[in-house]
């Protein structure tokens, strides 16, 4: 089979192979940041509600938009295995292991997204009261995140498809449909929490409805692409009978991938319930700060999906020092943008928090969540690190490592150092422990230190090379 897409030719710079692949995913990214920005200003700027409600709707925000990426998280179930072995297959030549891999991946996407709603919607009042939310914040959290839930299974079909396309090396397809869902999004979620036309609109959970109607239309979209044969890969009505080989194997590999995330997700519902606790200014300021820190983030998350592919059909074609060339190439272009995004959020935290807390009621967000921007700046190429090689490591099929660094990370550094360098005093079985007193500043410190251990973990791993060797 010709090399459609580029990825395994050794004749082109590693990394502009990985721009290629890389450079729309960004811009698709950016698109989904700016819709959860202009929702942080919809809340900001709400002129109807009192400078409380703009507080608590801020600070539900923080909440809805973790639980949001946490609940989709589970279409790593599918779309790791869908990754690696699209990747892997194309690079060997192979046709038809990828569309059987797509229709397997989307059938299972399915059953989470269900499995996921009858869960999630039952547990909901119990985990919002595990985050320590209370009053109004609780309140409108429940209500956005049940149409979160409501609509999981839609959000995983697509999440799917958009990886098995990544996969096969396109990229441009999914960012012509994000272009369309965001223009569709903003408006809807406006509408949604304003009203139209003597229409007095929903509120809050407004935005949730606009955001989730736009979503599904873009699934549908990128499904009706696939459905008319996109990247050599091509949906049919036959290809969804279920077939148990295709999906114990795309599960084989998923789900250590699926296990590290949701020991992230139990890592991070930790790490917010403390930052709850610190009040609603705290949790303000650090969804604020998450918000300007995706900046960067989008480009780590692009090169990520670049450093899959790149990695699993070099593999494939039987290149694996290739394969490991490429990985730091996509690494370095990750670790340098994301650096300099860095020192713009550094110098620029004032502007970028007053823009969404303009009232004087609000600058205690300010003052909580200005300083943990600034410190967010030094951590770039950690961050760059645990995004790129996680993936490249998943795109060769090595889904344990990460597992066991999240593990690492998380459960032995961050969690504990939340706590003491936070709090004024930690008790537990132990009685009490004087702790550093550095409120939100203390949670986001950990953070560092966490993301420094797993992305050092994870280039050692990365540099050992026993993932090229890993059989998908």
């Amino acid at each position: 089979m010709p090399d459609r897409i580029g990825l395994t030719d050794a004749r082109i710079p590693p990394w502009r192979r990985a721009w290629a692949v890389a450079w729309p995913v960004a811009l698709q990214q950016g698109l989904g940041l700016a819709v959860g920005l202009s929702a942080r200003w919809i809340a900001g700027h709400a002129a109807a509600a009192s400078a409380g409600e703009q507080l608590a709707m801020q600070a539900a925000q923080t909440t809805c938009f973790y639980l949001s990426w946490m609940v989709g998280t589970l279409g790593i179930l599918a779309t790791v295995g869908v990754s690696a072995i699209v990747s892997r297959e194309l690079g060997g030549g192979d046709e038809a292991g990828p569309a059987q891999a797509v229709h397997q991946g989307l059938l299972i996407a399915l059953v989470a997204g269900v499995c996921g709603v009858a869960v999630g919607c039952g547990g909901l009042a119990d985990l919002i009261g595990a985050l320590q939310l209370d009053g109004a914040v609780g309140r409108l959290a429940r209500e956005y995140l049940g149409v979160t839930f409501a609509l999981l299974p839609i959000q995983l079909l697509g999440a799917t498809a958009v990886a098995a396309l990544a996969a096969a090396g396109d990229t441009g397809t999914p960012l012509r449909i994000a272009l369309g869902t965001t223009v569709v999004n903003v408006p809807l979620a406006w509408i949604g929490f304003h009203g139209l036309a003597g229409w007095p609109g929903l509120g809050f959970v407004g935005m949730a409805w606009g955001t989730g109607i736009a979503q599904a239309s873009g699934t549908l979209a990128i499904l009706w692409c696939l459905a008319r044969g996109r990247a050599g890969l091509r949906l049919s009505l036959e290809g969804f009978r279920p077939r148990g080989r295709v999906i114990a194997r795309i599960l084989r590999i998923s789900l250590p991938a699926t296990l590290e995330s949701l020991a992230m997700v139990a890592g991070q519902i930790l790490f917010l319930a403390a930052v709850n606790g610190l009040g609603d200014a705290a949790r303000a300021g650090h969804g604020i700060a998450l918000g300007w820190e995706a900046v960067a983030e989008t480009l780590g998350l692009a090169c990520a999906v670049a450093a899959a592919p790149l990695v699993g059909q070099n593999l494939g074609a039987g290149r694996p020092d290739e394969a490991r060339r490429c990985g730091l190439a996509v690494l370095g272009l990750a670790a340098a943008g994301m650096s300099l995004i860095g020192v713009l959020l550094h110098v620029l935290a004032v502007p970028l928090f007053a823009l969404y807390c303009p009232g004087e009621a609000q600058r205690p967000i300010l003052a909580a969540g200005v300083p943990v921007l600034r410190l967010a700046a030094f951590s770039m190429p950690a961050l760059a690190a645990c995004h790129v090689l996680g993936a490249a490591l998943r795109g060769a099929g090595d889904t344990r490592f990460p597992l066991l660094a999240v593990w690492v990370g998380f459960f032995l550094v961050r969690l504990p150092l939340t706590w003491w360098l936070s709090r004024s005093v930690v008790s537990g079985p132990w009685g009490d422990l004087a702790g550093c007193g550095w409120g939100l500043y203390g949670c986001w410190m950990a953070m560092q230190m966490d993301l420094w251990l797993r992305s050092g973990l994870l280039l050692g791993r990365f540099l050992g090379g026993r993932w090229q060797k890993v059989r998908v």
